[in-house]
């Protein structure tokens, strides 16, 4: 401090002393370039702790957490909700399956007009009249040929092989898909109900050559519950 106020008061010091001030200053700035490489090498050194194994660290290990397999079901929302156990997958529906940990088995199949789909691994496969759950134990079987305890999930997304069709004084008339079980009082619910003018004791199904009754006033009321039958794919309802 008492050099620096000396050379202060020496007006033919202050350049030197300024000089040489100037000479250490840019020889601090080339060599930052130089610092700031070795704190990244140590920062970054520091960031790679975390991810070092046990074993680098000279410690024990830990087994890794296992993911139960419904964690990684496909969306339940792709899924229309036909029963598993009981409806047939026809020519046209699309199906999904999802094999766990096998991300390259895991696609949406259409059923062709053969009734087969095709899967890596399996080739053709026959799922026409199958129920998912029976497409499901039939894959199975056949990958447990090339993976271990294989855990595979099937279900349709979309029902194209099935409908009914709804006719006449209807709210929304039209093709319905059948997802599952099904009968005219259900139909006609799906449909909007009846129109204004709509004749509601005089209902038909027709199911190819057969004629079937459906007295929707009665069967409100408890009566001929027998009229109300489940439909089958193809059924067509006339409401006059």
């Amino acid at each position: 401090m008492l050099d620096a106020v000396f050379i202060a008061g020496k007006c033919r010091y202050r350049m030197p002393f300024l000089h040489f001030g100037l000479m250490k200053h840019k020889q601090f700035l080339e060599q930052i370039p130089q610092y700031a490489t070795a704190l990244m090498a140590v920062l970054l050194m520091v960031a790679a702790v975390p991810f070092l194994s046990a074993q680098e660290l000279g410690g024990e290990t830990t087994p890794p957490v296992e993911v139960a397999p419904d964690a990684e079901r496909m969306p339940v929302t792709d899924s229309v909700g036909v029963d598993p156990n009981r409806y047939q997958v026809g020519s046209g529906d699309v199906i999904g399956v999802r094999v766990w940990r096998e991300p390259e088995l895991t696609m949406r199949q259409t059923v062709r007009p053969d009734g087969k789909m095709s899967m890596p691994l399996l080739g053709d496969v026959v799922v026409n009249g199958f129920t998912p759950n029976e497409i499901r134990d039939k894959l199975t079987a056949g990958l447990k040929e090339f993976i271990v305890n294989p855990n595979v999930m099937v279900e349709v997304i979309m029902v194209r092989s099935k409908k009914f069709t709804i006719t006449g004084e209807i709210g929304r008339p039209g093709s319905y898909p059948l997802t599952g079980p099904t009968t005219v009082m259900d139909a006609i619910t799906n449909a909007g109900g009846f129109r204004d003018f709509a004749n509601r004791k005089k209902i038909v199904v027709i199911r190819g050559e057969e004629r079937f009754k459906f007295n929707y006033n009665d069967v409100i009321k408890g009566k001929n519950r027998d009229q109300n039958i489940e439909l089958v794919d193809g059924d067509l309802i006339v409401v006059p």
